[in-house]
């Protein structure tokens, strides 16, 4: 007689089957049933996704750059240098180049960053990104003009009593007078990277996302040019300008990180 039919092996479940590594034979010390994710809920592995990390990196290196920076400033440090060299590179272009035109659009680029017309700017902007906003029927429409008079007044509080603290003399080498401001850090170069910078960020809440990488690509460039042209303008140190750029990109990411919470797409 036939024997009868035996069943049919269970088949090892997830975890049984990722026990064993099968190129050693030794148990996996992370099976990927067993992993959790980074945080209680949500599926992921660990470390974190990748692109988290530049919210921890990038704050720590400006801060870090700022602070060494701003060190050198006020022990007059060998890291000055740096700026009667790319001084004398710029005085020696210009020369050779003998441009008018040159001339005049560094004057202009560094002009945008004067109080008019970069605050003015950043109130419009401002004015723009609340009626987007009540349109599109956010919670907190009414945010971005406070937070656009906040960072205006902001710039001075920052930058003016660093510059007397600091005192620093500007590229001619002509002493202080009594009273007067030092060139350190650039004041300029912070008012067009808070101002322009902050009325990017305002109005990327309420733009589509296309129209927001446009707008964020056009600050970058002004944002940057306005510092070119107070070096190629002799109206600045480069180091001037480096600190208030990283100055000024701590207090916008502070920003990016808290827009989210001050203008919210939906009631939370």
């Amino acid at each position: 007689m036939d024997s009868e039919p035996q069943p049919l092996p269970t088949p090892p479940s997830a975890v049984e089957a990722g026990e064993m590594d099968r190129s050693t034979g030794r148990p996996a010390h992370t099976p990927r049933a067993a992993r959790r994710g980074d945080r209680l809920g949500r599926p992921g592995a660990l470390p974190p996704a990748p692109g988290r990390p530049i919210f921890a990196v990038l704050p720590t290196t400006l801060a870090l750059l700022l602070g060494v920076v701003s060190w050198q400033v006020a022990v007059d440090g060998p890291l000055l240098g740096i700026d009667p060299a790319v001084r004398d590179a710029v005085r020696h272009l210009r020369r050779s180049l003998h441009s008018a035109l040159l001339n005049h659009l560094g004057v202009a680029l560094a002009d945008l960053g004067g109080g008019v017309p970069a605050v003015p700017v950043l109130l419009g902007c401002a004015g723009l990104a609340t009626w987007l906003a009540r349109r599109g029927g956010r919670p907190r429409w009414w945010t971005p003009v406070p937070v656009a008079a906040v960072a205006a007044a902001l710039i001075p509080l920052l930058v003016v009593p660093a510059k007397a603290w600091f005192a620093r003399p500007g590229p001619f080498g002509v002493p202080l007078a009594p009273g007067q401001w030092g060139w350190y850090p650039s004041g300029h170069t912070a008012t067009s990277a808070i101002a322009y910078g902050t009325a990017a960020l305002l109005l990327a809440r309420v733009l589509p996302a296309w129209r927001a990488r446009q707008v964020g690509w056009v600050t970058a460039a002004v944002c940057l040019g306005v510092g070119a042209g107070l070096v190629w303008s002799d109206f600045h140190w480069l180091l001037d300008v480096v600190a208030s750029w990283c100055l000024s990109g701590l207090l916008l990411l502070a920003l990016h990180r808290m827009l989210p919470r001050l203008l919210p797409e939906t009631d939370a």
